[in-house]
């Protein structure tokens, strides 16, 4: 079971869109995917019309059960359905925004998430975390529960602050992890026609290069469309210029990764 980690400290660069189309886009391959919504906002969540205002079986529920110690919990009983094939989602609640200050200073709660999907290991083929923009009990947990970390960056200054922000945590993390982390760093809502993106990608490319990966995601309104259908922009609209621009990332990260992109035997049968 691979595990990857969406995230950026700063809101808005395409971390759940990420999320969700390279998660679709797996399970069209017949992979078996989990999506795990670690914002307390929920977006990954009301994406697929799961209410975190009205959640109770969410990711909360984990982290309650490990502060009590509570080994009767089944993460399985809080999984859901999403309506495509071959993809899951663990949901989100808007009660996780109080973790921090409810358990934050508890022992053990940096592995919670990690503890979890050691269940799941036969059940799955990838799983894809969408994180908060925050550094907090939620993002620790996703870090140290993946194997690859994916950094969406809007090709903006302020998105390029907020990834200096996120590599600081990164060194961080791997000092506790006492390994380094591997990461992408993926240009988001790129337009051409404007000079502050294609400075940004200029910078990007000159700061980041090792990590980056090569291409980018355009801006492109069919996402608006796709998110406000409940659908993954492959499966709104297969030709959009976003669904070919994941699509090539997901063949880069495989490639990367040493992933085939035939789907393991199993898992298309199960």
């Amino acid at each position: 079971m691979r595990i990857w980690t969406v995230s950026n400290q700063k809101g808005g660069v395409g971390k759940t869109t990420t999320a969700v189309t390279l998660g679709c886009l797996l399970a069209a391959e017949g992979r078996r995917v989990l999506l795990l919504d670690l914002d307390p906002q929920g977006s990954l969540s009301a994406y697929f019309r799961c209410n975190p205002d009205a959640s109770h079986s969410s990711v909360y529920a984990l982290f309650a059960a490990s502060a009590n110690a509570d080994e009767n919990l089944s993460v399985q009983a809080l999984i859901r359905e999403t309506g495509t094939a071959n993809l899951s989602l663990l949901p989100a609640s808007t009660a996780m925004a109080t973790l921090d200050r409810q358990l934050g200073a508890q022992g053990g709660m940096g592995l919670v998430i990690r503890r979890a999907l050691a269940g799941l290991e036969s059940h799955f083929d990838y799983v894809l975390l969408d994180c908060p923009p925050m550094l907090g009990v939620l993002m620790v947990n996703a870090l140290a529960a993946c194997e690859r970390l994916l950094i969406p960056v809007q090709t903006e200054f302020l998105a390029l602050k907020g990834l200096e922000r996120m590599l600081s945590t990164l060194q961080m993390i791997g000092r506790s992890r006492g390994s380094v982390l591997p990461y992408t760093v993926i240009p988001t809502f790129f337009d051409r026609r404007t000079r502050a993106s294609t400075e940004a990608l200029r910078m990007l490319r000159d700061q980041h290069k090792e990590h980056l990966w090569d291409r980018v995601v355009p801006i492109d309104t069919q996402f608006r469309e796709a998110s406000r259908q409940g659908q993954p922009i492959n499966r709104f609209n297969a030709t959009a210029r976003g669904t070919q621009a994941y699509a090539s990332l997901l063949r880069w990260l495989q490639a990367e990764t040493g992933q085939s992109r035939e789907p393991d035997r199993e898992a298309v049968a199960s």
